[in-house]
């Protein structure tokens, strides 16, 4: 998957995304679980809404994405509010090298787009490995309801003076998978025309019960899963899926 053009409409998209209820639920996990040190590991932090949020907030931050493009943009933000953030291009499978953390987060479903069962696994390792002793994981994930019964088939679209965009959902090739098929009429503002731009993302989810035992392998202790951004547990119909864990 390349976000090295979308990457640039990006933030126009996400404006009405919950960064405030992201930033809440750290908040609230760190002073749960009694979370005294403030190293932030923030995982495919894209332009870095959240993780420019965490720095403001008082957390000393570093932030991981795949695009280099989304991370020249979240320093461009960074530089703009003068507030240091460290900043990685890695993949969130084989994280190497960047220190031990209090609190690592995969936040906006991020995690569903890795498409192999063994990538996540490798995620999980790579995040203990770099999470300190009772350290949190905190992550969230796309429900198979959401992936199901709210995705797959379905069309959505949006027509604005700066972009619209056609989003059409099919099934993937595995269980729990959709395919977006996205395109953007992006307007350049010096020819006054728009350009078309096309993506595929593929996302994957699995079971809760899977992803606990996943978690329990590589040495997790799961202290709560809760939805939609509530304290109350997952129903058959939530659609986002939240995971605090802790390094036994």
């Amino acid at each position: 998957m390349s976000y090295e053009r979308f990457a640039y409409v990006y933030d126009y998209l996400m404006q009405d995304v919950p960064y405030d209820g992201w930033l809440k639920y750290v908040n609230k996990q760190a002073a749960d679980y009694s979370i005294q040190g403030n190293k932030v590991l923030d995982i495919a932090c894209g332009t870095g809404e959240l993780t420019l949020k965490l720095a403001v907030e008082g957390y000393d931050v570093t932030g991981v994405d795949l695009s280099q493009d989304m991370l020249m943009i979240a320093q461009e933000k960074a530089s703009a509010l003068n507030e240091k953030i460290h900043l990685f291009q890695q993949d969130m499978s084989e994280l190497d090298s960047l220190g031990e953390y209090d609190i690592i987060t995969i936040f906006c479903d991020s995690l569903n787009y890795l498409e192999a069962e063994q990538d996540v696994k490798n995620t999980f390792n790579s995040v203990f490995a770099h999470l300190k002793q009772d350290g949190l994981f905190l992550f969230d994930v796309h429900s198979i309801f959401k992936m199901t019964q709210i995705f797959i088939n379905q069309t959505f679209t949006l027509s604005d003076e700066q972009v619209s965009y056609i989003w059409d959902c099919f099934p993937g090739d595995v269980p729990n998978s959709v395919e977006h098929e996205l395109t953007f009429f992006v307007k350049d503002e010096e020819t006054r025309q728009y350009e078309r731009v096309e993506e595929l993302h593929k996302q994957r989810t699995y079971p809760i019960l899977t992803l606990k035992e996943w978690l329990t392998s590589s040495g997790f202790d799961v202290l709560n899963i809760t939805a939609d951004f509530t304290e109350e547990s997952p129903s058959d119909q939530s659609e986002r899926i939240f995971f605090a864990c802790k390094k036994k």
